[in-house]
C-alpha cells in the first residue's frame, strides 16, 4: 500500500510538472485561439495548460472545441475578455472571471468544478444563449473588492450549488430574464434567500421570479422569470412557422379605469429594435387598447418584440424590455404510453401498445425492442405492425421487455419507451406491483385464501413452540 500511494504521488508531481501556464497576448490581433502567435509560448494551449486571459479584446471562439486545466480572466492585473459563439469551452479544473467580461452568446461551457465571477474587481458574465455547467459552485463575487453580476437573458446556467457575496464588501448580483438557473439538490432556502436580499432580480425587478425544486427538472432546484407583461411566445421559447400571435398583458393605469395604450415593435433585426433608428418600419401597433396582434413568421428565423405602454401621459411611454422567440419547426414529442404488467397464458401473451405523438406536421413513427429476456427457448417479441402508432405486440418469455417509440417528421426526431413486465401467472404479476397487500389468511402465498390455507392452519391448530426454559442458552 505504502508503494502505491508513493507511486500516485509521483504521477501527481509529474503532471504538475507538466502543466504550463500559458498567457493570451493576441499578437496577430485575429482573436483566435488557434493562432499560436497569440499566445506567450508560441503554442496553442492543451488539456493540461493552464490559460490566462488579462488583455481586451480578448479571445473570440466560434464553432472550435477549446480545452484547458483552468482560464482565468483578468488574474494577472488586466481586463479579461472571452466570447463564445457556437464553440465549445471546456476545462478539468474552473474558470475564474477576476476582471473582465465572458460574452455566452450560443455553444458550451464546461467550467470544471467552479465557475467564478468577480474576484479582484468587476467581473461581468453576459449569457444569451448556450449552456454553461460547473460539476461544483457557481461563485458570484468572492473578495472583498470584487463585483461580479451575471445576466441571464438567455441559455442555462448549472451546478451543484451557488456562493453569492462570500466576503464581507464583495457584491454579487445576478438578474434574469428569458435564462434559467439549475442547480444540483433542494436549494431553495440558499436561493429564496439571494432573492428576498434582492440580489436576484427578474427583468431589473419588473419579472416575476419562479422557484422550485424537483418540478421543473427532478431532483434540481430552477429558478427562472417572467416579465409582468406576460410576453406570449414566451421570452427565449419556440413557436412554430407561419402566423403567430403577440400577446401580454396590460399594466394597472395610473388613473383607475384609464385605458392603457401600447406601441409594439416587432422585428427580426436586432439592432433595428435596440438601436431604434426607423421605428415606424418595424411598428406592428400604434397607441392602441389592445392585449395581442398576428404577425408572420418564417422558419430557421429569430425575432425580437417590445411593447411600450401609455399608464398615465398619452406622450410619455413606458418603454419595455426586448422580448425573442425562435421560429422553427416544432419537433414531435413521442410518448409509448405507461407501464405494463402481465402474465403468460398458454405461453404467451398478446397486448396493445398504445403509442401517441405531438405533431403538426406529417410524420411517421416506427416501434423497436430495445432488450428483452434473453431465453433461448422462447422467439423474439413480435411487433404486429411497427410503423403504427396503436399495435400489438405477442410476448413469449418471462422478463422485462423495453420498446421504444420513435417519431420522425423528416427533420427532428423524438422517442421514448414503455417498460412491459411479464409473469408466469397473475398472482406473481399482482405481487410485483408496490401497492400489493396480501390477505392475511393467505398462508401459502398464492393470492387466495381459500381451503389450502384453512388446512394449513387446521394442521398447526394449537401447537405452542414457545420457549419453555426459563434461562435458555444460545449458541
Amino acid at each position: 500500500m505504502i508503494c502505491l500511494v508513493s507511486f500516485v504521488l509521483v504521477l501527481s508531481l509529474v503532471g504538475d510538472v507538466q502543466a504550463a501556464k500559458v498567457t493570451w497576448t493576441d499578437t496577430s490581433g485575429d482573436h483566435n485561439w488557434f493562432t499560436p502567435t497569440n499566445w506567450d509560448t508560441g503554442t496553442v494551449p492543451t488539456s493540461s495548460d493552464s490559460v490566462e486571459i488579462n488583455v481586451e479584446p480578448g479571445v473570440t471562439i466560434t464553432n472550435e472545441a477549446v480545452v484547458a486545466t483552468s482560464v482565468y480572466l483578468g488574474a494577472g492585473g488586466g481586463t479579461g475578455a472571452l466570447t463564445v459563439h457556437g464553440g465549445t469551452v471546456t476545462t478539468t479544473g474552473w474558470i475564474q472571471l477576476s476582471i473582465g467580461t465572458i460574452n455566452m452568446n450560443s455553444g458550451t461551457i464546461n467550467a470544471g468544478n467552479l465557475l467564478l465571477v468577480g474576484r479582484w474587481g468587476p467581473a461581468t458574465l453576459n449569457m444569451t444563449g448556450g449552456t454553461i455547467t460547473t460539476t461544483g459552485t457557481i461563485h458570484i463575487a468572492e473578495k472583498a473588492a470584487s463585483i461580479g453580476h451575471v445576466n441571464l437573458d438567455g441559455g442555462t446556467i448549472s451546478g451543484s450549488n451557488i456562493i453569492m457575496r462570500s466576503d464581507e464588501g464583495s457584491v454579487g448580483t445576478m438578474d434574469i430574464t428569458a435564462g434559467t438557473l439549475i442547480i444540483d439538490g433542494n436549494d431553495l432556502s440558499t436561493v429564496q434567500g439571494f432573492i428576498d436580499n434582492g440580489w436576484i432580480t427578474g427583468y431589473d425587478g419588473n419579472g416575476t421570479l419562479h422557484l422550485d425544486y424537483n418540478v421543473t427538472n427532478e431532483g434540481q432546484t430552477t429558478l427562472t422569470a417572467v416579465h409582468n407583461l406576460n410576453p406570449n411566445p414566451a421570452d427565449g421559447g419556440s413557436m412554430a412557422p407561419g402566423a403567430t400571435e403577440l400577446s401580454w398583458t396590460l399594466p394597472d393605469p395610473f388613473v383607475p379605469g384609464q385605458p392603457v395604450s401600447v406601441d409594439v415593435y416587432f422585428t427580426d433585426n436586432y439592432d433595428a429594435l435596440a438601436q431604434f433608428t426607423d421605428p415606424a418600419a418595424i411598428q406592428v401597433v400604434t397607441n392602441e387598447n389592445v392585449t395581442s396582434v398576428v404577425v408572420q413568421t418564417q422558419p430557421k428565423t429569430r425575432y425580437y418584440w417590445a411593447v411600450d405602454t401609455y399608464t398615465g401621459d398619452p406622450n410619455d411611454p413606458n418603454f419595455g424590455p426586448i422580448f425573442s422567440f425562435f421560429v422553427d419547426n416544432i419537433a414531435p414529442i413521442a410518448d409509448a404510453g405507461s407501464g405494463v404488467v402481465t402474465w403468460l397464458e398458454g405461453g404467451t401473451r398478446t397486448g396493445s401498445l398504445n403509442g401517441s405523438v405531438i405533431e403538426t406536421d406529417a410524420y411517421t413513427v416506427q416501434w423497436t425492442v430495445v432488450s428483452e429476456p434473453d431465453d433461448p427457448n422462447s422467439p423474439d417479441a413480435v411487433i404486429a405492425d411497427p410503423s403504427a402508432e396503436d399495435t400489438s405486440i405477442t410476448l413469449s418469455a418471462v422478463g422485462e421487455y423495453i420498446l421504444q417509440l420513435d417519431a420522425d417528421d423528416g427533420e427532428y426526431t423524438s422517442s421514448d419507451t414503455v417498460t412491459i413486465n411479464v409473469y408466469n401467472d397473475s398472482c406473481e404479476a399482482a405481487q410485483s406491483l408496490p401497492d400489493y397487500v396480501p390477505f392475511p389468511g393467505d398462508v401459502n402465498g398464492d393470492c387466495i385464501f381459500d381451503q389450502l390455507d384453512l388446512d394449513i392452519l387446521n394442521e398447526d391448530w394449537l401447537k405452542d413452540n414457545s420457549l419453555t426454559e426459563v434461562w435458555f442458552q444460545v449458541n
